[in-house]
C-alpha cells in the first residue's frame, strides 16, 4: 500500500511540474509597443453622409422582384457625388449592374494588391416591429450620441467608412506603394451574387491578392473566455452553410383510425433524433487558434487548463458550450426551422416535411453531414433532399501570417486596451467566395459592441455611435498606410 501511494504521489507531482512547466511555456500572441495611429480629424459632414446613406432603403429581398432596385441606383448615385475624388481617381467598375470594385492603382507594381470589402444592401425591417424602433428605421436620426436606422451595423458604416477613408487619403495627396480595391456587394443579405461575379472577374484576370478583409467579427466589449477586457475577434474562417428537407409519405385517411404512426410522427422522430444527437464537439475547427491567443491573458488558474487541452479538453468544451454562441463555435448545429404537414384536424395527412438547417464547423463537409444524417435517422422510408447548393466551410486563414499581424497592429493603434484573437465566424459573408484569389482572408469590423448592440443586428433599434462611426474611419486609414510595405 505504500509503495502505491508513493508512486501515486509521484505521478501527481510530476503531472503538476508538467502542467505548471507548459503554463509558463505559453508563448503570448497579443503585440505589444504598438504606436498610437497617427491622430486624423474626421469632420462632422462623414456622419451627415452616413446618415444620407441610411435614407435610401437598399433592401434585398430572396425574391428578387420584391426588391426596389431604384433605391440602389440612388445609393450609387449618393457615393458619387458624396465623395468626388474616389470616383474622379479611381479606376471604378459595375457587376451585375449593382455590385462595385474600385481600384487605387500603387506606385510598386511587385506588391500585392490588398481589397477592402462591404456591402451596401440590408435585411428587411421585420413587418409589424415598425412601432418597437425609437427612431424610423430609414430615417437616418442623430440623437444623442447615436445614429439610428437600418445599416449602421450591418453593413453601410463599413462601406461608407471605407470610401470615407480613401476620400480622406485622396485629400492628403497619399499615393499607395500597394494597389488597393474596395469590393462592395448588393445583395450579401441574400444570393452574394454580386461578390461571385466580382470575385470570379478577379480570377478571370489572374489577380492574386495579398490580403482580403471583410465584415465580420467585432470588438467584444464584455470579453471571452473569462477575460475581463475587450477582445477584437477577426474571423480567419466562417462555418458552412446545408439546409436538409426530411420527408415521409403516408396513406392518408380519417383520423378516426390511425396508423401506428403517421408520417408526421414518422417526421417527427427523425428531427428528435437529431436533436439528441449534435455532432461532437471539436476544440480543432477554429476555437483552438482563439484559445492560443486568449490563455496568456486570462488568470493564472486559467491559464493552465488552456495551456494543456490534452488534459482539459473535456472541461474546456463544457465550459464553452454552456452558452448558445459558444456551443455553436465547438461543432455543427442543427437547427429544425420549418415543419409542413396536414390541412385538418380529421385527416391524415399523407406527406410532412421537416426543414433542418446544418451550419458546419470547419472540418466537417456537407458529404459528410448528409451520411451522418442518414445514420442518426435509421429510416429508410426517409426522404433527404437537399435544398439549393449546401457550402462547405471556407478555408482557414493563417492567424500568424504579415497580414493578419498588420490587421493585429492596426487594432492596437487605434484601440491599445483591446486582446486581439482569431475566430470562425458563425455566420455567412461574402468574403468566402474570393478565396480562388487569396489564401489570406480576414473578417473584421472595427467597432466595439455588446451583447445587446450585437442582438440589433438584423433586429430593431439598429445604430452606431458617433465616435465609433468615426473611429472606424480611422482604422482605415491607418489599415492602409500600415499595408504598404510587404
Amino acid at each position: 500500500m505504500r509503495l502505491l501511494l508513493r508512486t501515486l504521489a509521484i505521478f501527481l507531482t510530476l503531472l503538476l511540474i508538467v502542467l505548471v512547466v507548459n503554463t509558463f511555456r505559453l508563448t503570448p500572441h497579443q503585440l505589444t509597443d504598438v504606436p498610437s495611429a497617427a491622430p486624423i480629424t474626421i469632420p462632422d459632414s462623414a456622419i451627415q453622409r452616413l446618415a444620407g446613406a441610411i435614407r435610401i432603403p437598399t433592401v434585398s429581398y430572396t425574391d428578387y422582384t420584391l426588391t426596389d432596385t431604384t433605391q440602389f441606383d440612388r445609393f450609387l448615385a449618393y457615393c458619387q457625388t458624396a465623395f468626388p475624388l474616389v470616383h474622379q481617381r479611381l479606376k471604378r467598375e459595375t457587376f451585375n449592374q449593382y455590385g462595385l470594385l474600385f481600384e487605387w492603382r500603387g506606385r510598386n507594381a511587385n506588391l500585392k494588391p490588398i481589397l477592402l470589402m462591404g456591402h451596401y444592401d440590408v435585411v428587411p425591417v421585420i413587418q409589424g416591429t415598425q412601432k418597437m424602433w425609437k427612431r424610423p428605421p430609414f430615417g437616418g436620426i442623430i440623437e444623442g450620441e447615436y445614429l439610428y436606422g437600418r445599416g449602421t451595423l450591418d453593413d453601410k458604416m463599413s462601406v461608407m467608412a471605407l470610401l470615407e477613408s480613401v476620400e480622406y487619403l485622396l485629400q492628403t495627396n497619399f499615393q499607395p506603394d500597394r494597389t488597393l480595391l474596395l469590393a462592395f456587394g448588393p445583395d450579401e443579405e441574400t444570393s452574394g451574387q454580386g461578390a461571385q461575379t466580382i470575385a470570379a472577374a478577379l480570377k478571370k484576370q489572374n489577380r492574386s491578392l495579398e490580403y482580403i478583409l471583410d465584415e465580420g467579427g467585432v470588438i467584444k466589449t464584455e470579453g471571452v473566455v473569462g477575460l475581463n477586457k475587450p477582445v477584437a475577434l477577426i474571423g480567419i474562417s466562417e462555418k458552412g452553410y446545408l439546409s436538409l428537407e426530411i420527408s415521409a409519405i403516408g396513406k392518408g385517411g380519417h383520423s378516426s383510425m390511425p396508423p401506428a404512426q403517421t408520417s408526421i410522427g414518422m417526421v417527427s422522430e427523425a428531427v428528435s433524433r437529431l436533436e439528441r444527437n449534435p455532432f461532437p464537439a471539436r476544440l480543432d475547427g477554429g476555437i483552438d487558434r482563439l484559445l492560443d491567443y486568449l490563455a496568456s491573458e486570462v488568470p493564472f488558474g486559467q491559464r493552465m487548463v488552456l495551456a494543456n487541452r490534452w488534459m482539459f479538453s473535456p472541461l474546456i468544451k463544457q465550459m464553452i458550450a454552456q452558452t448558445n454562441s459558444g456551443n455553436a463555435s465547438i461543432r455543427t448545429t442543427t437547427a429544425p426551422t420549418i415543419f409542413r404537414a396536414g390541412a385538418k384536424d380529421n385527416v391524415l395527412p399523407i406527406d410532412a416535411t421537416a426543414t433542418v438547417n446544418f451550419r458546419l464547423l470547419p472540418g466537417d463537409t456537407v458529404e459528410g453531414v448528409i451520411e451522418r444524417v442518414k445514420e442518426v435517422i435509421a429510416n429508410d422510408s426517409l426522404s433527404i433532399t437537399v435544398l439549393g447548393k449546401g457550402n462547405n466551410p471556407a478555408a482557414v486563414s493563417d492567424p500568424e501570417s504579415p497580414s493578419f499581424l498588420t490587421i493585429h497592429r492596426t487594432i492596437r493603434s487605434i484601440f491599445p486596451d483591446v486582446a486581439v484573437a482569431p475566430y470562425v465566424m458563425l455566420g455567412a459573408t461574402d468574403a468566402k467566395f474570393y478565396s480562388a484569389v487569396s489564401p489570406a482572408i480576414y473578417r473584421f469590423s472595427p467597432i466595439p459592441l455588446n451583447e445587446a448592440e450585437t442582438q440589433s443586428i438584423h433586429g430593431t433599434n439598429e445604430r452606431i455611435r458617433l465616435k465609433d462611426y468615426q473611429t472606424m474611419i480611422r482604422f482605415y486609414v491607418a489599415l492602409i498606410r500600415n499595408s504598404q510595405s510587404n
